[in-house]
């Protein structure tokens, strides 16, 4: 993908008049303005180029070009404010070069800092505008007194020439920092979803089988003081305990299954997802089309074929992890917001080429938005922070359909 230069409309400065607007005031201003920065920018682009080169061969040279090409991404941020205060012209700040701690250490660090496109292409900038500066600064300076008639468009054209150079030099690299930023946005969403799910965790052990197994130790405890005075009333207590544990056991089994259920692990997403499907409130079809995944891998286990073989064809455990979540939020979702009239609901899961495809839809009341606190948002983050997608078709009254994609990773039988 490469980012479009077109300009924005609120970027787009007012139409040119024979009487000076304040805009063409500002861009007589930046174009005056040009020769003295342009002379600074020329002189420290020469000076940096010409001392780094020459002390090249020596173990000065390499850190002198590194810094070098550091304070020349400031100008670039210092020619960015100017032409955004006098032009218009908003440039997206490029994404700051990690430090040697973040970079894994000096020399990485060093190597990023010599390629940095970024601060080339400052220095490539600064060394094209001396002439153009003389060149903006003679006419616009001149012109007041002389071609004062003419001077507001030829002021807007050089001013144009000024808005492309900027754009096109000091704009941060296409692709690269564009990934740059959605990836530093992805690591964000994945953290911020480990630390929730470990709170939730953390939550759910506290209030569930903590406390009943608090409960049960005193109970236990009580039962052993009474056991010669009372023995009847200690066997009653016992019996209590015994049906703590099992619903300790329960709420741990429960507990386990949110995480990563074993039945995925062990037998695929058909039979985890038919599983999930059983819990549902409205019944529930479920249609996994995966080579690989059916819920006779244990069978086929059993009889020799290897969990290699069961394991061929089956997703990375991550996306299958985040597949079994997905289908498992989006049919919570239809138990509770789907209302009385739902008849049914269909889960499909399916590989399109290097995608794992999602669809889960029912009959239900519909209206479901990203934005209506139903959950989908917090997928459409999580699906986002490893490059999914989530699509809601939910008309008012006509049941909801959410597509759900996933990038598709062999599972690594090694």
């Amino acid at each position: 993908m490469t980012m479009s230069h077109a300009v924005p409309d609120n970027d787009r400065p007012p139409p040119v008049r024979a009487v000076f607007s304040a805009v063409t005031w500002k861009e007589i201003a930046y174009l005056v303005s040009n020769l003295p920065l342009a002379i600074v920018g020329f002189v420290y682009a020469v000076v940096m180029v010409s001392t780094a080169g020459g002390l090249s061969v020596t173990a000065v040279g390499i850190p002198l070009l590194a810094c070098g090409l550091y304070l020349s991404r400031q100008l670039g941020r210092l020619d960015r404010a100017r032409a955004r205060g006098l032009l218009g012209v908003r440039v997206d700040e490029p994404t700051p070069i990690p430090g040697p701690k973040r970079s894994g250490g000096f020399f990485p660090w060093l190597w990023t800092s010599i390629k940095d496109p970024v601060g080339w292409r400052t220095v490539l900038y600064q060394l094209i505008r001396l002439p153009w500066g003389v060149l903006t600064f003679t006419v616009a300076l001149t012109g007041l007194f002389v071609l004062w008639p003419v001077l507001p468009y030829l002021v807007r054209l050089m001013a144009n020439v000024d808005r492309a150079m900027v754009r096109g030099l000091l704009s941060p690299s296409d692709d690269l920092e564009r990934r740059i930023a959605e990836l530093e946005s992805d690591r964000g969403v994945v953290v911020d979803t480990a630390a929730a799910d470990l709170r939730r965790i953390e939550r759910d052990l506290h209030d569930g089988a903590q406390a009943r197994l608090v409960a049960l130790a005193m109970g236990l405890g009580l039962a052993k003081e009474k056991l010669l005075e009372d023995p009847e009333g200690a066997a009653a207590m016992v019996d209590e305990a015994h049906g703590e544990v099992k619903l300790a056991l329960q709420e741990l089994r429960d507990l386990a299954r949110g995480i990563h259920p074993a039945v995925l692990t062990d037998r695929g997403l058909d039979a985890a997802l038919s599983s999930v499907a059983a819990r549902c409130v409205v019944p529930v079809k479920v249609v996994v089309d995966l080579p690989g995944d059916a819920a006779g891998g244990a069978a086929r286990d059993a009889a020799g074929g290897a969990a290699g073989d069961a394991a061929r064809g089956r997703p990375a455990e991550a996306i299958e992890g985040i597949a079994y979540f997905v289908v498992s939020e989006l049919l919570q979702n239809v138990s509770k917001h789907a209302g009385p009239g739902a008849r049914g609901a269909t889960v499909e899961v399916w590989r399109a080429g290097a995608r794992l495809m999602i669809r889960v839809s029912d009959d239900g009341k519909g209206g479901a938005s990203p934005s209506g606190g139903s959950g989908l948002a917090g997928l459409a983050e999580r699906l986002g922070a490893v490059d999914g997608v989530l699509v809601v078709d939910s008309p008012a009254g006509a049941g909801t359909v959410v597509t759900a994609e996933l990038p598709w990773r062999d599972r690594d039988r090694g």
